[in-house]
């Protein structure tokens, strides 16, 4: 089977999660990578590199066959495409800099805050500020919007834990640390296709059910993004910049 025409945001979740030509060629710890390691010998053809806005009206056209982005699994996207079954769980986090005063959500609250547009850090962003607050500050990537918070122009950037992790682990001279909240609702990704495609969607769940059983996907999971976080608790957690066990 040739999975054909996989989509991938800039900030999907790799080593380097601003590099999608990373992902691309190596970037076994991402979606693009999973997808590549459930079924091997059934690799996508292409792999395209969209800004997030856009990538989900490729598969209503048909341009492109998979998202494989970090997307979260929500009812509203359900309406208009298909969802494999989880592959992580994410929660949203607060990227700040570590001398930062900021230790809960809601201090945000007049603050000017850096978001991925269209993502649900966008949203409860939204939900915290208001919707046309200027104070938010919208990014066509996560990492652009954390190279926002280096430079000053933003006080926090709010996206999902992977990726701040991810980067706070790979960027040690931006000296940023990550605060939890009891407010951010657990999330899930998966693999989007095209609503109705239940023959695709079959073999990425095939796929995906095989390396949960054989302890691939834990396996990956802990080696780029180590152990799993304890569940969020009213008091808030903070992550800088040290490196995940292996």
């Amino acid at each position: 089977m040739e999975v054909g025409n996989t989509a991938v945001a800039r900030d999907a979740l790799t080593n380097d999660p601003a590099s999608a030509d990373h992902l691309a060629k190596r970037g076994e710890g991402s979606p693009f990578g999973l997808v590549r390691t459930a079924a091997p010998t059934e690799a996508p053809s292409r792999v395209y590199k969209e800004a997030l806005a856009r990538l989900f009206k490729t598969l209503d056209s048909g341009e492109r066959d998979i998202v494989a982005s970090s997307v979260t699994i929500t009812d509203e996207r359900k309406q208009s495409m298909d969802f494999s079954r989880p592959y992580f769980d994410a929660v949203q986090l607060i990227a700040i800099k570590e001398d930062s005063k900021v230790s809960r959500f809601d201090d945000l609250k007049t603050l000017k805050v850096g978001v991925q547009t269209g993502t649900t850090g966008d949203e409860v962003v939204q939900k915290l500020l208001g919707k046309t607050n200027p104070n938010i500050r919208r990014f066509e990537s996560t990492p652009l919007a954390l190279q926002e918070l280096a430079a000053g122009g933003v006080a926090a950037v709010v996206a999902d834990n992977g990726v701040v992790q991810n980067y706070i682990i790979n960027n040690p001279t931006a000296k940023f640390k990550s605060v939890s909240d009891a407010s951010f609702m657990p999330e899930q990704y998966g693999f989007a296709v095209k609503k109705g495609n239940t023959e695709l969607l079959e073999k990425i769940n095939k796929g995906l059910d095989a390396i949960k059983a054989d302890g691939t996907h834990d396996a990956l999971l802990a080696k780029y993004f180590g152990p799993k976080p304890a569940a969020t608790t009213a008091a808030p957690s903070t992550t800088t910049g040290s490196a995940p066990a292996k």
